[in-house]
């Protein structure tokens, strides 16, 4: 990875705690925006090359290495060295706006090529200098000609980005600007190109920072051997080429959370085994230990630890682990040694792309290697003008398990080359029959082709029609392509790394909102769908689409009626509440009654008009278990108590809904062994276990929880 050391010139005069042209921020704020983005990124790398270092422009205090007058007011807040988070909440604090406009930006600029020269020296380093101004005070550019050749010599890279500086190519004119705001620009915008710099306005600069930057990695080689068709070790007449491989397509992931513990909350043991570990402020990585056990029923528990060393691998077979010894285990190895060997040809057309198992690679010949090259191309050439593939069986190291590749042949311009892709074995197709999609085989072996479950051929003329109007190759009127690959990004890698290079530096508040670069093609184009008014609304019509009603409370294997009456047809809630001294009688309680829980339950239950209430019951009822619990004395209780849980299952798995009697019983045994149901309980839960009351399981309702949790949860274990 090359090394490369970045110096940002930041004015934080007091003209940059004005707002201007409209925005809702100040310009320092607005420049901070654009520095804090570049500086996170370079952080999130980890790299120990990528050296960065600060200068603030414009401060109240003096604090560089220059004791001549022209550098007053200008402060050195980093220097160049691996910035890591302590770094930069120090650099929050020094990034504010000063009560002066004191400071010359060119002597800054000096101070930053100075502050390269003596860091880098002559080792190799990509060299940058990024200067963030907005140019209102009068400068000194009599060295601009000087500092352009040092820069020139040094290969340094310089950007100078100005506050609501003009520019033409991006549209963008400050009107009433000021003589000297003018004049610097032009000395700037001239300083950059005598160097070979960019100049720019910082508008343009935060409005690219939406769109996520592609990280250019450097290729490293997975194979470096003989590509080779024939035996070249006993035929002179087998090929063999001095090739190597090189992976064409990556996963990019994004970055998974990491376990932290603070370090005043530990213990004092604790705290100083986490001071070896390397840590960031007040934080330390969480130390994971694992310890081995094995049966013994002399020890305490019925289980004793044992070393790690002093157990034997076992491997599964079936329900058994079968162990295999260390001398045995070598016997099985299939000894292979590295290499790329082609087996065979397959025609083009006849291969099935969905055969494709791995990421795409690119092999091409030996660099500096003539003669590989030109055996290389040959072979591309043959393959390219026959329209085949090769297929090669692949060792990338010793001892590995060979895998077979498919190369196919690329021919540029620019490249040369084969992409592999591995292919599967026999044993890694599945083999899936699914019924037409046309037509439905009865059991008599009658083929029908019109049925309520089959497309007629109204919907598929509406459907076909509708397609064709959404055709994005129509999208861009210019006939430019839509959604390039240049133009399309991961919204999940992307959206997280943004969220984390924000809350770097902003510890708290909102995060920003998604990039419209991110969410640009998750919909589709806005001139296709209003075109496609007529086509979508023919398709409705032709499908009978029609809105899904919500949800009702239905009973598993009963049709949707009314609430059950009583044998007489007579309501007796609409009685009482008529009667003229239905307003004497006492209020009903909002809760259940103890001492009718199990009827008053399921009454509730009948009665309930939507989901709300059900959850309702649930916790009125698991109200009454708790007291139930809680008031027993000893297991005298203990078994009403039980029987109102398993009442509540039951009418949950009638009804359907998994996911209040999960949510209780998953609460109710936490508090059963956290003492919370006046005191040790224990001894309930192994009644629940006998009669099998926990989770209910997504075989028994659609939105249950799984097999394996279910049985996890039923255990002993806390």
């Amino acid at each position: 990875m090359s090394k490369e050391a970045t110096i940002y010139i930041v004015d934080v005069g007091a003209s940059m705690s004005q707002k201007n042209n409209g925005r809702d921020v100040t310009d320092l704020d607005w420049a901070l925006k654009y520095v804090w983005e570049r500086i996170t990124s370079t952080v999130a790398t980890d790299r120990k090359t990528a050296h960065i270092g600060v200068i603030g422009l414009k401060t109240d205090d003096t604090d560089n290495d220059m004791e001549e007058e022209a550098y007053q007011n200008i402060s050195i807040f980093h220097r160049p060295k691996q910035m890591l988070m302590p770094d930069i909440r120090t650099l929050q604090d020094q990034l504010r706006p000063s009560s002066t406009d004191s400071g010359d930006v060119m002597s800054a600029l000096i101070l930053a090529v100075q502050m390269i020269d003596t860091h880098c020296r002559k080792l190799q380093y990509i060299r940058r200098i990024i200067l963030i101004t907005n140019a209102v005070t009068p400068m000194d550019a009599s060295d601009a000609e000087d500092i352009a050749a040092k820069i020139r010599a040094d290969n340094m890279e310089l950007v100078i980005l100005g506050v609501d500086f003009d520019d033409p190519d991006y549209g963008f004119k400050e009107e009433d600007k000021s003589d000297v705001k003018l004049e610097n620009e032009v000395a700037l915008k001239t300083l950059a190109e005598d160097c070979g710099g960019a100049f720019g306005t910082l508008a343009q600069a935060v409005d690219e920072l939406e769109v996520p930057r592609v990280k250019s990695v450097k290729p490293i080689p997975s194979y470096k051997g003989y590509l080779t068709l024939g035996d070249p070790e006993n035929y002179d007449s087998a090929m063999a080429i001095d090739v190597e491989r090189y992976p064409k397509v990556m996963v990019a992931k994004a970055p998974s959370a990491s376990s932290f513990v603070i370090r005043n909350d530990m213990a004092p043991e604790e705290s100083q085994a986490a001071e070896e570990e390397p840590h960031q402020g007040d934080m330390a990585a969480v130390k994971r230990g694992r310890t081995y056990q094995v049966p013994d029923e002399s020890a305490p528990g019925g289980k004793k630890e044992v070393d790690g060393d002093d157990l034997a691998k076992g491997y599964a077979y079936g329900s058994t682990a079968v162990y295999i010894s260390e001398s045995d285990r070598n016997v099985t190895t299939f000894e292979t040694k590295p290499g790329l060997d082609i087996i065979g040809f397959v025609a083009k057309e006849q291969y099935a792309p969905y055969m494709d198992m791995s990421r795409a690679n690119l092999i091409v010949a030996q660099r500096t290697n003539n003669k590989a090259a030109l055996a290389l191309s040959s072979f591309i050439h043959a393959l390219y003008e026959l329209n085949s593939y090769a297929v090669a069986r692949f060792v990338p190291k010793p001892d590995k398990a060979p895998v077979i590749l498919l190369l196919s042949p690329s021919i540029s311009p620019d490249l040369e080359c084969l992409y592999d892709i591995e292919l599967p074995f026999a044993e890694d197709m599945r083999q899936y029959r699914f019924p037409p999609l046309d037509r439905i085989l009865t059991v008599s072996g009658k083929t029908i082709t019109q049925h309520r479950n089959l497309p007629s051929s109204d919907l598929q003329d509406a459907m076909s029609a509708y397609v064709d109007a959404m055709d994005l190759f129509t999208a861009n009127p210019e006939g430019e392509e839509y959604a390039s690959i240049e133009e399309t990004f991961s919204p999940m890698l992307h959206r997280v790394n943004q969220v984390i290079r924000h809350r770097a530096v902003h510890g708290e508040g909102p995060i920003p909102p998604i990039p419209s670069s991110l969410t640009r093609f998750s919909h589709p184009p806005e001139s296709l769908t209003s075109a496609a008014q007529s086509q979508i609304s023919t398709l409705i019509s032709a499908a009978d689409i029609k809105r899904v009603p919500p949800k009702t409370l239905s009973r598993r294997g009963r049709s949707q009626k009314e609430a059950p009456k009583p044998l007489s047809g007579l309501d007796v809630g609409a009685l009482l509440a008529s009667s003229p001294h239905s307003k004497d009688l006492p209020s009903r309680p909002k809760g259940i009654d103890p001492r009718n829980a199990v009827p008053e339950f399921k009454q509730r239950l009948e009665t309930a008009e939507d989901i709300p209430a059900v959850h309702a019951a649930v916790a009125q009822m698991g109200q009454v278990v708790r007291e139930t619990v809680t008031g027993s004395t000893g297991d005298a209780q203990y078994a009403k108590a039980v029987e109102y849980i398993r009442v509540m299952r039951e009418q949950m798995v009638e009804l359907e809904e998994a996911k209040p009697w999960n949510e209780f019983i998953t609460e109710f045994k936490a508090a059963l062994f956290k003492g919370e149901l006046g005191g040790d309980r224990g001894e309930l839960w192994f009644d629940l276990r006998t009669e099998k009351l926990g989770l209910i399981t997504d075989k028994e309702c659609q939105e249950g929880a799984g097999e394996e949790d279910a049985k996890v949860f039923l255990s002993a274990r806390r």
